[in-house]
């Protein structure tokens, strides 16, 4: 089920959050992931809007945007392969146009779920706090 984020998920978002990004951004360091983890609380989960895909009355997964931007998508690791960033993804593509987010370029498990999505790469830069190069991306459809 997908519903819209309420204060009392925050706890557990954010652990959904971690376990995922312990898969998909291995590079990141600790203290980085810390700030971040701080950041989504207090300033990213505030200023976007959130939905959750709830499993058995436990958030499995989130997506937030702000306006057509993917600020973030993000699956339980345990939950990985079942759907549920597919199911995150169509719902914001049901309710927003012209989809865009930014990646990890080392990020291979997110690059290879966008590019199977139908993302493409319109840009490469580097992430100013990490170094790491990213990637910006658009639903090419």
């Amino acid at each position: 089920m997908i519903r819209q984020y309420e204060d009392k998920d925050l706890n557990t978002l954010l652990d959904v959050w971690y376990s995922a990004s312990q898969v998909a951004h291995p590079f990141l360091n600790e203290d980085f992931l810390a700030q971040e983890r701080r950041a989504i609380a207090e300033v990213y989960l505030p200023n976007a809007e959130t939905w959750v895909f709830e499993l058995e009355g436990v958030v499995a997964g989130f997506i937030s945007l702000i306006g057509n931007e993917v600020g973030g998508i993000f699956v339980d690791a345990n939950h990985h392969s079942r759907g549920i960033g597919r199911a995150l993804m169509d719902h914001a593509r049901s309710i927003r146009d012209g989809l865009e987010l930014d990646v990890f370029k080392d990020n291979r498990i997110g690059r290879r779920f966008y590019e199977k999505y139908g993302f493409i790469q319109v840009d490469e830069y580097r992430h100013e706090e990490t170094g790491f190069m990213q990637l910006r991306l658009k639903l090419s459809c």
